[in-house]
């Protein structure tokens, strides 16, 4: 094998009788060495995106949500969640009421998602740390507080430092309608703002968290929507998540009235869209690295031309025509080698510097400046793979049908 390397390596970078084998071999490898870069900085955009969305998430949907499989609310005056309550691996443990209300702020209303939590919810959740304004309480002494998302907060035009009280309104499910005055029908709680937070855009535009003693009496709610709960590091996995075996047997706990879901499955559509985006981008990369490699074929098929006669003088010393070809596969899986190091080493160089410098700014308002982006192993160990493969298979046909 190794005479046949040595022939292979003296093709690859020796000069040509003709230059344009020497221009298309260059072009070959540097038109791979660019597929290959795209492929490694586009798979680790997408994987920095990816990572950015799953820690947002992650950092505002709890481990386990609990709702149940009929109907709106609930009571948990069970032994199971009774068990559940007093479990020493659960770090904390939230009973939410959610249902859509009606605000009023001066002359300016909206319609909300409010999420009536206790007084610990925002240091359980993290949401705490998302305050762009005051602070997340829904009690100040014995007095309710709401927390507002920002988008909602500026419709409304609420200023945490103005002693004007957020209306929150709802219709009464039990009074009777009196046709002379519809108004008495609406239920209403004054409660003064107590912070502003901002998550993302969807979170900003929807949601605002009140008491959920005073959620409850505003709905005429005496049970709750959902629980969520949040386990201590040690229990949860690599990534973060909990253990089926630990979901599996708290769902048969709670039995068939009750889902439990993890926090996948809560924001199951967007990291199905997140995966199947990746897929296709690396799909049509891939497709095109198949392009680029016709170039070899082509330097290729030009070399086996232009080296006839050494291919008549290696035959008079013995060389078999198995061992020719192979000399010539060889020059071309070296020249899709060559683009294919030099392209991955490009890729992880630009990813570096983005990641350590933020050269490419993100447009617009975004949580973060520039493109964020994380190098996976996986992703490059696979490039390298395929595109190696792409090239071997461009390498074979024209030696197949060149030499005979």
């Amino acid at each position: 094998m190794k005479p046949d390397f040595f022939i292979a390596k003296r093709y690859l970078f020796a000069r040509k009788s003709h230059n344009v084998i020497n221009i298309i071999s260059i072009i070959s490898a540097a038109g791979i060495a660019i597929g290959c870069a795209a492929l490694v900085i586009i798979l680790s955009i997408y994987n920095g995106f990816d990572s950015l969305v799953k820690d947002l998430y992650d950092s505002t949907s709890p481990d386990l949500l609990i709702t149940p499989a009929k109907g709106k609310t609930f009571s948990t005056g069970t032994a199971a969640f009774d068990a559940l309550r007093s479990d020493a691996d659960i770090a904390s443990y939230s009973e939410i009421l959610e249902e859509n209300v009606f605000l009023m702020y001066g002359d300016n209303h909206t319609v909300v998602t409010a999420k009536g939590v206790d007084s610990l919810y925002g240091r359980a959740s993290g949401l705490d740390g998302y305050m762009t304004s005051g602070e997340f309480a829904v009690w100040e002494g014995g007095s309710p507080r709401m927390v507002l998302a920002a988008k909602i907060s500026g419709q409304l035009g609420v200023n945490i430092r103005f002693l004007t009280p957020v209306s929150a309104i709802y219709p009464s499910t039990t009074d009777t309608l009196n046709i002379f005055n519809p108004a008495s029908i609406l239920r209403t709680e004054k409660i003064f703002p107590a912070g502003t937070i901002s998550v993302d855009e969807n979170f900003d535009g929807k949601y605002v968290f009140m008491p959920r003693d005073v959620l409850g009496r505003l709905t005429g709610h005496d049970d709750i929507s959902s629980v969520e709960i949040r386990f201590v590091p040690q229990i949860l996995t690599s990534d973060g998540i909990v253990p089926s075996s630990v979901q599996k047997n708290i769902a048969k706990a709670l039995g068939d009235d009750y889902v439990v879901r993890n926090r996948y499955q809560q924001n199951e559509s967007l990291y199905k869209v997140m995966r199947y985006e990746k897929l296709a981008v690396y799909f049509i990369l891939v497709f095109v690295m198949l392009i680029i490699s016709c170039n070899a074929l082509g330097s290729l098929s030009m070399l086996i031309i232009d080296k006839k006669e050494d291919i008549e003088v290696l035959k008079s010393m013995g060389a078999t025509k198995q061992r020719i070809r192979r000399i010539f596969r060889m020059e071309g899986w070296m020249i899709s080698l060559l683009g294919i190091v030099v392209g991955i080493a490009v890729g992880l160089l630009v990813c570096f510097l983005q990641a350590r410098y933020g050269l490419v700014k993100l447009p617009g308002n975004f949580v973060v400046d520039a493109y964020p982006v994380k190098v996976q192993w996986g992703d490059v160990t696979l490039v390298f793979v395929i595109v190696a493969a792409i090239g071997a298979i461009m390498a074979q046909l024209p030696v197949k049908s060149g030499i005979k």
